[in-house]
Formats: C-alpha cells, sequence, structure tokens
C-alpha cells in the first residue's frame, strides 16, 4: 500500500550506523530494517525484516514483503550490510556477504521502483597519497587488504548490474563518535591509557595518517544524499570524511596529554622488528589477543587526505565535528566509566583490574 511518507531500506539495521540513521530519518521517511536475527532495541525502524544476504530464498521473501506491505516505489536504499574483520585472516565471506550478497539483493529489487541505491563503501579502495596531496573520487584505485577489495568488486558489480536504479557509492573514512566505536582510534587510545610498551613506537612514518568521519556526520551526507536523490547524476561517487587528517605523532601525542596529561613521544622502529613481535604476541600460548597483526604492519606507512568538493558541491555537506576536537569527549568517557567504556568499544579488560582505576586519577 502507498505510504504518505517516503519508503527508506536499511539493510544492517541493527548496527551502529544503521541504527543512527534511522534515529535521524524516522521523521521523515517510512523505515524498513534488514538485518540478521531479530530487531535490536537500538533500531528505530518501522518494520523490521530479517534477511540472510547469502540465500536467494530470504532476499526474495524480504523483497516479496516490502512489495506487498509500502508498495512498488522506495526512495533509497542504504546498503551497509557487508562483511568486515580486522584478522587479516582469508574468508569467503568477503563474497558471499558483500559482493554475491549485494548482486542479489540489486537483481531482487528490479521488480521495484527504486530512486536510488546508496552504497557504503570505503576510502581504502584507494592508493595512498602523500601528506599535502588530496585525493579525489577519480585517484587510483588500489586496495591493498580483503575489506577494500571487496568494496571494489562490489561497485564494479554495481555499476554492471544497476539497469535504470541510480547509485551512490560513498566511500567513507573511518567512522566515530564521542564514545569512540573506531576499532583503530580506541586500540590507540587503550594502549596509551595503559602505558603499554607498543604505545611508544610505530613501524611507520608517524609523519603520516588516515581520514575519520563523526557518526552524526555521516547520517547527515546520508541524509543530504537521499533527499537530493533525484538531482544527482546516474552514477555517483562521493568521498565522505574529514578534510582535516591528523598523523599518528599528532594522535599519540593529543591523546597522551588527554588521558595522562603528559607528552607522548613515538619511536619509529623497523617493519622487520614490529613483525617479529606482532607475530610473538599473536601467537603467544597466554595472554591477551593482540590488536596488531603482522599484515597491518606493512600498511602502517599509507597516508590519505580527503577533498571533499564532490560533496560538498553535490550535497551542500561539509563536516561539523573533527576527531581533534571530539578526542577530549572520547577520553572523558573513557575516564568517567573505563569498564563500560571498554565494553562499548569491545576491548578486553586488563588481566589487573586496578590498572583502570589508577590511570582515571
Amino acid at each position: 500500500m502507498p505510504q504518505d511518507k517516503p519508503v527508506v531500506v536499511i539493510t544492517g539495521s541493527n548496527g551502529l550506523i544503521g541504527s543512527a540513521i534511522a534515529t535521524r530519518f524516522k521523521d521523515e521517511f517510512t523505515l524498513v530494517g534488514l538485518d540478521l536475527g531479530e530487531q535490536r532495541q537500538t533500531s528505530r525502524v518501522d518494520a523490521f525484516l530479517p534477511c540472510d544476504l547469502t540465500r536467494d530464498d530470504s532476499v526474495d521473501a524480504a523483497v516479496t514483503h516490502i512489495q506487498q506491505r509500502f508498495g512498488d516505489r522506495i526512495a533509497s536504499v542504504i546498503h551497509l550490510a557487508a562483511y568486515y574483520d580486522f584478522s587479516g585472516e582469508p574468508s569467503d565471506l568477503y563474497e558471499r556477504v558483500t559482493v554475491q550478497g549485494t548482486g542479489r539483493l540489486v537483481r531482487a529489487l528490479r521488480r521495484l521502483i527504486v530512486e536510488q541505491f546508496l552504497f557504503s563503501s570505503t576510502l581504502l579502495v584507494h592508493a595512498p597519497s602523500q601528506p599535502g596531496e588530496k585525493i579525489t573520487e577519480d585517484w587510483p584505485i588500489e586496495p591493498k587488504w580483503d575489506y577494500p577489495r571487496s568494496k571494489v568488486k562490489t561497485e564494479a558489480l554495481l555499476r554492471r548490474e544497476r539497469g535504470n536504479m541510480p547509485v551512490v557509492l560513498m566511500r567513507i573514512a573511518g567512522v566515530y563518535d564521542d564514545r569512540g566505536h573506531s576499532i583503530p582510534v580506541a586500540q590507540q587510545i587503550q594502549r596509551i591509557f595503559e602505558r603499554q610498551v607498543t604505545s611508544y613506537v610505530f613501524p611507520g612514518d608517524t609523519s603520516h595518517g588516515q581520514p575519520f568521519v563523526h557518526l552524526d556526520d555521516l547520517v547527515h551526507a546520508c541524509l543530504l544524499a537521499v533527499q537530493r536523490r533525484r538531482d544527482l547524476p546516474a552514477e555517483t561517487t562521493l568521498l565522505i570524511g574529514e578534510p582535516e587528517t591528523l598523523n599518528y605523532d599528532e594522535l599519540q601525542r593529543l591523546v597522551g596529554r588527554l588521558v595522562h596529561g603528559e607528552e607522548w613521544e613515538t619511536r619509529q622502529i623497523p617493519k622487520v622488528v614490529a613483525k617479529t613481535g606482532a607475530w610473538l604476541q599473536d601467537n603467544a600460548p597466554i595472554g591477551e589477543d593482540p590488536f596488531i597483526k603482522p599484515w597491518m604492519i606493512d600498511l602502517a606507512d599509507d597516508h590519505l587526505e580527503l577533498d571533499i568538493s564532490r560533496a560538498r558541491t553535490l550535497l551542500g555537506w561539509t563536516p561539523r565535528h573533527s576527531l581533534r576536537e571530539s578526542l577530549p569527549r572520547i577520553v572523558a568517557a573513557l575516564k568517567a566509566d573505563p569498564e563500560r567504556w571498554y565494553r562499548e568499544n569491545k576491548l578486553e579488560l586488563p588481566s589487573n583490574p586496578e590498572k583502570l582505576k589508577a590511570n582515571t586519577r
């Protein structure tokens, strides 16, 4: 049946980004969430449909339900669902979920009128740049590990199979919010907070870094893209991130001052030494599972800075937050309740709980 408000479908609606989009969109759109399992309390969609992107019958059933309940016209499908893993281990789920799952969904949607398919890609599809050298959407493609490779393959699939369905390829920087919720940022803060040995060394050029984007700014970019869906080109690629890239040394110093009130010196070490140490930690029979894996060390020198002119022009979007200005709030949340912050950021608590109390004094 036709809806008074345009219909927006969100895949991965149970996740951090999906939940935030639903909360921001709920007054303007009728929201349909697709995800594995049951609807979480944090998801504010109007209708939730369990959907396994690796199965034809599951995707077909979800799209049939959408058509029967909400009609033939969909304002936008915001496709967030994908496979993501920091372990570096090979997995066929990149192909089955991210690539083939997206193709399965697009083919099922052909029976409907979809005004926009917004795909959440990553800026990691691009080759690195150098400090002061800003990349655009036309920068060379050079994904270096399985996650961005799966996004490159999916972008190509969408160009081939979209038919008359307009597509937005949103290449997104690392997402964070005022409580962290970014694996690299949270891990970096944790290492300094606990004064781990690895917090004093780095196997890459400390003048290099990666861009980030605040969750609120990403949600706003998605909202503008949906609102302007009829004005955008049929194939639109957008870089979404903050124009300032904090390098590793700046981040270390900022966090050190915020956490311990002191200057934090980070020394560069040879990659072979770092790989050996990471391998030993990763294969130790006891102890915590280390975040830094040997494969990450080869990427430590990579640097990206963004030119977001296209997003400004087509969407009227400019970030309202910055990681530099948000770090005090992230660290304040850590100090206020370390155990809660560790849980929220999926970090393993130190074996000695007194370490948490000592670092909040």
